[in-house]
């Protein structure tokens, strides 16, 4: 099986590893732009959470993009309501990244967080009165779910203090949505968005989804568009390699054994569990396909 073939490998950036070395651009942009809305939250309070917030009856009256943007507002009133679920973000959601790669985590947390508002939606007009949601919870809890489906036995800190498994901690998210949800429908906290979210996270782990895969490429399109116009340019002439200089660059089949046993590593147990001589092969490996490249 050729590095092209790899589930691990994914064409957004200039090179294999970069879905290996975790450096959570959409993460980033996630964070900086929940945090940049909720600042204007505060300087124009509350216009703008009124603009985005997910209001029920403004949803049936036909604006659905608050089915979207409801996850990028957060509960000014309440500054935890924002600092955990971008903590949860970064901590989570930088190895979900570095595994699926930068455009299908992005098509992901935004779908997770679509699927959420659609549920709260839903059970808003069960209610027969308007309900307003606000948060990034939903997509978080998919982000967290897929995550704990990934790195079962990875330990985090509960209140920075208490050592749990990951597994564990999502079923405890999961079944306090379910109580909540089905005993105190009056909690203040949108439990059918969490439950969406889980419900999103565990579905797209299982049957292995890949949301990039169900519209076009229009990178490839641009590419095609500027095939036509070509500069000619005479081949240089080659000079005589030899045999052993020539298969030098190429991935022999001991690497390929030895990079499909790391990368499964990586995928299992995360990046910090590698060894010295296991780093040097993916440093190995990535020097050829550069080579490749160019």
């Amino acid at each position: 099986m050729g590095i092209y073939d790899r589930d691990y490998y994914r064409k957004d950036g200039s090179s294999f590893l970069e879905t290996i070395i975790p450096d959570g651009r959409v993460c980033r942009w996630l964070i900086g732009l929940n945090v940049g809305v909720f600042v204007l939250q505060l300087l124009f309070s509350p216009t703008v959470q009124q603009w985005l917030q997910l209001d029920s009856e403004a949803v049936s009256r036909g604006q659905v993009w608050r089915l979207l943007t409801y996850a990028f507002v957060h509960d000014q009133r309440d500054v935890l309501h924002i600092v955990f679920n971008m903590l949860f973000l970064w901590w989570f959601g930088t190895d979900v990244e570095m595994i699926y790669g930068s455009r299908e985590f992005l098509a992901y947390y935004l779908v997770a967080a679509l699927l959420g508002g659609g549920a709260f939606q839903a059970w808003a007009m069960t209610q027969g009165t308007p309900a307003y949601c606000v948060g990034a919870s939903g997509a978080v809890t998919a982000v967290l779910l897929l995550c704990a489906c990934h790195f079962p036995q990875r330990m985090i800190l509960v209140m920075l203090v208490i050592p749990v498994p990951i597994w564990l901690f999502a079923v405890f998210q999961v079944a306090q949505d379910v109580y909540r949800f089905a005993v105190k429908p009056e909690s203040p906290v949108a439990s059918s968005v969490h439950l969406a979210g889980a419900a999103f996270g565990f579905i797209y782990y299982k049957q292995q989804l890949r949301l990039t895969t169900w519209w076009p490429d229009f990178r490839g399109w641009r590419q095609r568009a500027r095939s036509n116009l070509r500069l000619y340019r005479p081949e240089p002439e080659r000079e005589a390699v030899s045999v052993g200089a020539a298969t030098s660059g190429e991935m022999d089949e001991h690497l390929e054994a030895k990079l499909d046993a790391v990368l499964e590593k990586v995928s299992r147990d995360g990046q910090d569990s590698l060894t010295e001589s296991e780093r040097k092969v993916l440093l190995r490996a990535s020097e050829i396909y550069k080579r490749k490249r160019t």
